[in-house]
């Protein structure tokens, strides 16, 4: 995708798409990879709303959350199995794929620092 506008629409027909979705039946609490399916769901799902709600843009920690949770999801990915909805989590990573790729920093594989509120002289798109 070459064009800002494209790549708004492609995350927002997904999310469309991802937020009336169940979250796949008997996997809550549920681990693959090694990793809790509910918070990488959750994470991601929190970036992408904020970062389709702030014009396609995330704070500093939102954006190394993003990251570090696509990551994981990569992991999680070639664990799936038939009955764990695979279509739930590859839409969910497309759209944290699409989303991340607007931020051109190199990250790691480590967790963002824990979040802190920010003063009301910060802005949260910085």
């Amino acid at each position: 995708m070459n064009d800002e506008s494209d790549l708004i629409a492609a995350v927002s027909s997904l999310w469309d798409e991802h937020r009336p979705a169940p979250f796949p039946p008997g996997l809550a609490g549920a681990e693959r990879a090694g990793f809790d399916l509910v918070m990488v769901d959750a994470d991601i799902a929190g970036c992408v709303y904020t970062w389709l709600s702030n014009a396609d843009t995330l704070d500093e920690w939102r954006y190394r959350v993003l990251h570090w949770r696509g990551s994981q999801l990569g992991e999680i990915l070639a664990e799936l199995g038939d009955g764990d909805s695979p279509e739930y989590w590859y839409r969910l990573s497309r759209m944290a794929e699409l989303a991340a790729s607007t931020d051109p920093r190199p990250r790691d594989d480590y967790p963002p620092e824990p979040w802190t509120p920010m003063d009301s002289s910060q802005d949260p798109g910085e």
